[in-house]
């Protein structure tokens, strides 16, 4: 059985992605917190010895270090033969909402989330400009899972894992309700909380956490 260890921390909904993932199919990691709040992705010698493109999360399989979050839980789905597209038109779909997913709402609710929560003194006039790129966002998302159990259909998919990696945090995070806000994303996230072995980002990602300042 291969050996996992997930290069982390805590509020990284893409390191939550590959958590999820692995645990949802059964499998332990051994998890290596990483001081993202005090700068170590960003010096030449950790984006030497640990992750060139300086992000967060890499997963090491028996020592080989991979990164970027979409490719590896697609790696993963085909080795475990769990959570991807079965036949050529799923396959298309799960990559097309992955890459919606990474480009449009992880891509900005990730920023808008650290900026909003994690540092001091965001500026109000970015704050809102994210706030309505991430309203129709999540528009889409909203008006899709109405008529969708999850991303492509009947059955979750890595697709489903990207998407709800960073809507799953509370919402002085996020600074969404979406129970009251978007109900039909928050039904969607109830049924991915009902996976066998499902457990949130904070229970799976152990480590000191980031100072918290929104209000």
């Amino acid at each position: 059985m291969p050996s996992y260890r997930l290069h982390y921390f805590p509020e990284s909904g893409n390191s939550y992605k590959l958590a999820l993932m692995l645990t949802l199919c059964g499998e332990r990691f051994e998890p290596v917190w990483t001081d993202f709040g005090g700068g170590i992705t960003r010096t030449p010698e950790w984006r030497r010895d640990v992750n060139e493109m300086g992000e967060i999360p890499v997963l090491e399989v028996d020592g080989e270090r991979l990164t970027q979050t979409a490719p590896i839980l697609l790696k993963l789905a085909k080795q475990f033969g769990r959570f991807g597209g079965e036949t050529e038109q799923e396959q298309f779909d799960v990559l097309r909402w992955l890459f919606w997913d990474n480009h449009k709402l992880t891509g900005y609710m990730a920023t808008y989330r650290y900026y909003r929560a994690f540092t001091p003194s965001p500026d109000e006039h970015v704050l809102k400009h994210f706030r309505r790129r991430l309203d129709d966002f999540l528009s889409i998302l909203e008006q899709h899972m109405q008529k969708n159990a999850f991303a492509i259909g009947e059955r979750p998919t890595v697709a489903d894992i990207s998407m709800m990696a960073y809507l799953h945090y509370p919402a002085d995070e996020t600074g969404y309700d979406l129970a009251v806000s978007h109900p039909a994303i928050n039904a969607w996230l109830k049924r991915m909380a009902q996976l066998p072995g499902w457990k949130s980002a904070y229970d799976l990602l152990p480590g000191k956490r980031l100072t918290h300042y929104a209000k």
